[in-house]
C-alpha cells in the first residue's frame, strides 16, 4: 500500500482578538507562510487591489527565530503600503530559517480608488507571536494592534 502525504495549502484566516485582530497562516513550509502571511495583513487592513507598474523590492533580515523575523517582514510591509503605498503581489523566498529571512518581491501601487481601507493596523505586535509546526505543515499566529 502507497501512502500519500497530503501538504497544506497556504493560506490565512482573521480572528478575533481584544482590541487587535489575530491572524493565523497555514502553508506546508515555512517559506510559504510568507505570501498568505502579507494577504492576511492586507485583509486585516481592508481590501486592496493593485494597480500601476510593478517595481522589484528586497528584504534580508537576520535574527535568531524564525517567528521574530516574519514579525519583521510584516513590519516593512506594512510600512511600504503606509509610506509608500505600494503593496506586496508576489514573494520569492530565497531563505528562510531562524537566523535569516531573505526574499525578492513584486510591488505594486495600491489602487486608492478601488481600494477599501477599512482599518489602521498600526503596528505587528510579538503578542503569541508564533510559527509551530502542525499536521501537514506550519500555523503562524499573528497579532496585529488596530
Amino acid at each position: 500500500m502507497q501512502v500519500t502525504k497530503v501538504l497544506m495549502e497556504p493560506s490565512y484566516e482573521l480572528f478575533d482578538h481584544t482590541a487587535d485582530i489575530g491572524i493565523r497562516v497555514f502553508a506546508a513550509t515555512p517559506a510559504e507562510l510568507l505570501h498568505p502571511a502579507t494577504e492576511g495583513l492586507y485583509a486585516a487592513v481592508g481590501e486592496l487591489v493593485p494597480s500601476g507598474e510593478a517595481e522589484t523590492a528586497s528584504v534580508d533580515l537576520t535574527g535568531d527565530d524564525e517567528a521574530l523575523l516574519l514579525r519583521d517582514y510584516l513590519t516593512e510591509v506594512l510600512m511600504w503600503m503606509e509610506c509608500s503605498r505600494r503593496m506586496v503581489v508576489a514573494v520569492g523566498v530565497e531563505e528562510f530559517n531562524a537566523r535569516r529571512l531573505a526574499a525578492t518581491l513584486e510591488t505594486r501601487p495600491i489602487d486608492e480608488e478601488r481600494s477599501s481601507l477599512d482599518r489602521e493596523v498600526k503596528a505587528i505586535t510579538y503578542h503569541q507571536l508564533a510559527i509551530e509546526r502542525v499536521a501537514n505543515g506550519y500555523r503562524a499566529t499573528i497579532i496585529v494592534d488596530i
